[in-house]
């Protein structure tokens, strides 16, 4: 039998979602006390991965299990054991073909960018002061829908298969308070792509890159073009659409 887990987490303090030896991890924190409480080992296995120090608002995971669980009191055990950084929303059962990686049809990622100093804020925002353009980096960020080729920003020695990822959302909106948040949403994405297309569309609107060569750093397919990336505390996957 096959359950669905949403879940949240704060990634400050994790090598990432998946799992690894001898290295705290989400995946691995949750798999040691799922298996705690049902008995067994069980693996689970999560909608993509995060690096170390992002976050997720909204995440999938799912587990296989041969016996039938209550969903609503496993969730409820699972967020007692649980550190307080991870947060277990529900638990439900899917047919056994469903696949929390696979089958995902979209994913979701959120950027939030501060200009004011918050020590309540300083895991979940970059806090960045310079003067920037929203409108040029809106501007430039519309041109990644124009492609599909993201070699540019593409971590190296990532193993991908293809860097071809399908971006339908890709902008900037300024809130009441002033913070600056990012919304990107692709079918996949590569390995550090949100944070290094983050770091390159601030330069943008910090006037070090125009908006024609921030497309033109997308068409050459050079990582080395591309700017440093953006600190992973400001990140969040925050949607998977199935």
């Amino acid at each position: 039998m096959r359950y669905f887990i949403e879940l949240q987490y704060d990634g400050a303090a994790y090598f990432g979602w998946q799992r690894q030896p001898d290295t705290q991890t989400v995946q691995g924190t949750i798999e040691q006390k799922l298996s705690m409480l049902l008995g067994s080992p069980h693996e689970i296995v999560g909608a993509g991965r995060t690096d170390t120090g992002v976050n997720a608002s909204f995440y999938i995971a799912h587990f296989d299990t041969e016996k039938a669980v209550d969903e609503a009191q496993l969730a409820y055990k699972l967020n007692k054991v649980l550190p307080p950084d991870i947060a277990i929303l529900r638990i439900y059962f899917v047919e056994s073909t469903k696949h929390a990686r696979f089958d995902a049809l979209s994913r979701e990622y959120t950027y939030f960018l501060t200009p004011k100093k918050s020590p309540f804020r300083r895991f979940s925002a970059w806090h960045f002061t310079a003067n920037i353009d929203v409108e040029k980096m809106n501007s430039a960020a519309a041109k990644l829908l124009e492609y599909d080729d993201f070699t540019s920003f593409a971590k190296l020695n990532s193993n991908n298969k293809t860097n071809i990822c399908h971006i339908t959302l890709a902008e900037w909106r300024e809130e009441a308070d002033g913070t600056l948040r990012f919304t990107i949403r692709a079918d996949r994405f590569l390995r550090n792509m949100v944070r290094a297309i983050v770091g390159t569309l601030v330069d943008v609107g910090r006037g070090r890159l125009s908006v024609e060569e921030f497309e033109d750093i997308i068409r050459s397919k050079d990582l080395s073009r591309s700017s440093a990336g953006a600190p992973a505390c400001g990140l969040f996957l925050s949607n998977v659409e199935y």
